[in-house]
């Protein structure tokens, strides 16, 4: 048994076309297709963010802060 791994683009219409090596036997063979998640690249994850609401809450009130103290209290939560 031989694994040939590749990347395939699927058309509109669900269909992939595959070049195998010249080596590669004629005749009937069996073919297993396995989906994979692949990782976001930066080109998606830009995407999604341009697609993310936006909701503007108008500016800090005067003299508003928050430090670490104000938010968390002694066991860190």
């Amino acid at each position: 048994m031989r694994t040939i791994e590749t990347t395939a683009v699927v058309t509109a219409e669900r269909n992939v076309t595959v070049q195998l090596p010249a080596d590669f036997p004629v005749g009937l063979c069996t073919v297993v297709i396995a989906e994979r998640p692949r990782p976001l690249t930066p080109v998606d994850i830009s995407k999604i963010m341009l697609n993310l609401p936006v909701h503007d809450c108008g500016p800090w009130p005067k003299g508003f802060t928050a430090s670490r103290e104000q938010i968390y209290d002694e066991d860190g939560r």
